[in-house]
């Protein structure tokens, strides 16, 4: 099975890029870890395939109220939990304690925007931000469940960029006199 992560979204239409629109509908399942932001973008990527979900602390009220916290999937015999909140920063102690007390073998969280695959007692699997990545390229996770077996691993979806160098060069061409 071909399963599709993504996180941090961040969408305030309900329209998808068409090079994330085009790899999500080739996905058996889509999981997203929360920071849809809009109800019409969740709407969109339901839309694109089988998707479960939980919400982000970005996410309107009415995705809070729709969607779960956490979520526990289980696929060909493996437990996947998914949740927003994990892990700060490069700290994966959190998210080692969570994949525990959800007693679930891969745990996939959002929230720090930057990608990351680590094998411990848990596989543990941030698959970045679409569209507000954090010193690392826009991206996604794909995650390959076969024979109760589970591999990982992270596809960038762009180059890296750096939202403040990009202010701070827009402040120098605005300073032209």
């Amino acid at each position: 099975m071909r399963i599709i992560a993504l996180s941090d979204t961040h969408l305030e239409a309900g329209s998808i890029p068409p090079l994330l629109a085009g790899l999500l509908e080739g996905a058996d399942m889509i999981l997203h870890a929360g920071d849809f932001v809009s109800a019409s973008a969740y709407s969109a990527l339901c839309d694109l395939g089988s998707m479960e979900a939980v919400h982000g602390n970005s996410d309107s009220i009415e995705l809070k109220r729709l969607l779960p916290e956490r979520a526990v999937i289980e696929v060909e015999e493996i437990r996947i939990g998914l949740v927003h909140m994990a892990s700060h920063g490069s700290d994966l102690v959190g998210a080692e304690m969570m994949a525990r007390e959800m007693d679930v073998q891969v745990l996939v969280f959002g929230h720090i925007h930057r990608p990351l695959i680590e094998k411990g007692k848990s596989l543990l699997i941030c698959p970045g931000s679409t569209t507000l990545p954090r010193m690392s390229a826009p991206s996604i996770a794909i995650l390959e469940v076969e024979a109760g077996e589970v591999q990982g691993s992270i596809i960038p979806l762009g180059r890296p960029s750096c939202n403040y160098l990009k202010f701070a060069g827009s402040l120098a061409e605005g300073d032209s006199h």
